[in-house]
């Protein structure tokens, strides 16, 4: 194994895991810095005892580069991989359905709150089997995620040209994580949204609105032409510092989303895991669609998705209401005209 092989390689079991990010970036940081430097320099600097002196490395992702070059597996990899690199879900249950997954309509990256670059969010992406996910950082008015300008959200545009250039056949799929506000309307200007091939609309704010204006936010949000996917709906969070659902009337909801051609997202992230089963076979009944994502912020998050396909089978959503089994261009279809591949 490679050193930067190894670090990379721990760096995504540690995000897999749900590491705190500190962790996480000094293996990341140490495959930047050995994959920068010739492979003769990095040996040399080995034999020498010097490599711990190179900026950017420390005591542990020193001895994982050392023992790479020896040709042992490093240590911390191997304790790593017992620990953390077996199933997330036990047994068979969403198996069937991650084998259907073509790909993830929820990603962010460093452009806002991701803590890792686009292309590093693709590659893995294609590297779990995937066909095409969608870039999805955040909007403006989320300032503490380092939401996108329109500006910004244009030059991005540009970007994922190029690693499309670079991954193809794979397609990294330009997106937006909108905010949908306090009135239903959304964080950004609709010609710029209408150029998107996927816009997901979520709520970021006055999560405790009451029941009838929480109602008519999501509500108009599900009935605009431009949005596609409808995110983590209840917005809660079930560990760290817990956050009860939003209410709102998820009958009307659902049957808003099903008329509107609004996929229901089953968010998979461990402290989300939304919406709950009950509203997931709510909106099941109501004749939604939906969309399994991963809302992955770091390339080993990407493997989370697993989580949605356990539970979507539990409740038996299937795998042709899943927009994320669908092909790129069934996708694109559904979102310009409505068609779903079954129709």
């Amino acid at each position: 194994m490679e050193p930067v092989e190894a670090l990379e390689r721990i760096a995504f079991l540690l995000e897999r895991q749900g590491a705190v990010p500190y962790r996480v970036q000094a293996f990341r940081t140490a495959a930047a810095v050995i994959g920068a430097l010739p492979p003769d320099e990095v040996r040399r600097r080995a034999r020498g005892g010097a490599l711990g002196r190179v900026k950017g490395l420390g005591p542990k992702t020193t001895r994982v580069v050392e023992e790479a070059l020896a040709g042992v597996r490093p240590e911390y990899l191997s304790g790593l991989e017992e620990e953390a690199g077996g199933p997330l879900v036990d047994g068979e249950l969403g198996q069937r359905l991650r084998r259907a997954l073509r790909g993830d309509c929820h990603l962010h990256s460093d452009w806002s709150d991701g803590g890792s670059p686009i292309e590093a969010m693709a590659r893995t992406a294609r590297d779990l089997g995937h066909e095409w996910c969608v870039l999805t950082d955040h909007s403006p008015r989320l300032t503490v995620a380092r939401g996108l300008t329109a500006e910004r959200l244009r030059a991005q545009l540009a970007l994922v040209a190029e690693v499309n250039e670079h991954l193809a056949p794979f397609r990294l799929l330009t997106g937006i994580e909108c905010d949908i506000l306090d009135d239903g309307s959304l964080d950004q200007e609709p010609e710029l949204l209408a150029q998107l091939d996927v816009v997901v609309a979520s709520v970021h704010s006055k999560l405790r609105m009451d029941q009838g204006p929480m109602t008519e936010r999501l509500l108009a949000a599900v009935r605009n032409p431009l949005v596609d996917v409808l995110g983590h709906c209840t917005g809660r969070q079930i560990t760290g510092k817990p956050r009860p659902e939003s209410r709102f009337d998820a009958g009307e909801v659902f049957a808003a989303c099903a008329e509107h051609r609004t996929a229901v997202e089953i968010n998979c992230r461990p402290d989300r895991f939304d919406p709950p089963r009950r509203l997931l076979r709510q909106a099941l009944a109501a004749g939604c669609l939906f969309a399994i994502d991963s809302d992955a912020h770091a390339p080993g998050q990407l493997d989370w998705q697993i989580y949605g396909c356990a539970r979507a089978e539990e409740c038996g959503v299937p795998a042709d209401r899943i927009i994320t089994t669908w092909t790129e261009h069934q996708l694109a279809v559904w979102t310009r005209t409505g068609r779903t591949p079954h129709r």
